[in-house]
């Protein structure tokens, strides 16, 4: 199977649809749209304060995935079980330095990077289906996700700029 720009397309697609047609799943998505919409709206400087809502946003999809997994174990065959529980401990490790640094109000060295939020959101957002389970990882949706990720980004930021507070 050949990767265009509309198969890829509809890959992104059918990534931020899913979670929204399954009630179970509706209730870990919303809130880490809900975040990244207010943090679009708040600016983009790094902060402990964003670093605490990253923390936060990558905690709640890591718990989420994790119920999600004890739910329906076994869902997407071993291989699947594998990504799905190696990306739920990196994201809970990073969302727990992610707070821990917000807590302390310093970052360790190399890691002010937990300070924004746009690409964790970015990336909970679109990875959520497949860590849940209910869509297999495929290189096709992680090459979406990762292709649309610099696009979908600017329309975002310029899209909310009128709405967002004014520096004066």
């Amino acid at each position: 199977m050949s990767i265009t720009l509309t198969t890829l397309a509809k890959a992104l697609g059918t990534l931020l649809v899913a979670p929204l047609t399954q009630m179970e799943l509706v209730w870990g998505v919303v809130p880490l749209y809900f975040g990244w919409v207010v943090n679009e709206l708040t600016g983009s400087k790094a902060s402990f304060g964003t670093a605490m809502q990253t923390g936060f946003a990558l905690v709640w999809s890591g718990l989420h995935w994790i119920w999600q997994f004890r739910q329906h174990p076994g869902r997407g065959g071993v291989g699947q079980a594998t990504v799905q529980l190696s990306v739920t401990a990196a994201v809970l490790a990073l969302g727990a330095l992610a707070l821990w640094s917000g807590f302390r109000r310093r970052y360790p060295a190399g890691c002010r990077f937990l300070g924004h939020t746009r690409f964790s959101a970015w990336l909970m957002i679109t990875l959520f289906p497949m860590q849940s389970g209910v869509l297999n990882w495929t290189w096709e949706r992680l090459i979406a996700v990762l292709v649309f990720a610099a696009p979908v980004a600017l329309v975002v930021h310029y899209g909310l700029a009128p709405l967002r507070r004014s520096k004066g």
